[in-house]
């Protein structure tokens, strides 16, 4: 199933709230060794952007 948005990030850290006044509480994840994670409340994915270093952490 492919995931309602796709968003290209350039840190291994992020967060996710859903965005808008209807999203979710604000989760924070971290980019797999695949260069990506799917947020579990949205379902949004974010991916590394192509050059991005995935051993850089924040």
């Amino acid at each position: 199933m492919e995931p309602p948005e796709t968003i290209e990030v350039e840190e291994t850290a992020i967060a996710c709230d859903g965005g808008g006044a209807l999203g979710h509480p604000r989760v924070y994840l971290h980019i797999d060794s695949e260069g990506r994670v799917d947020c579990p409340y949205c379902g949004r994915r974010f991916v590394l952007k192509d050059g991005a270093d995935l051993r850089k952490a924040h």
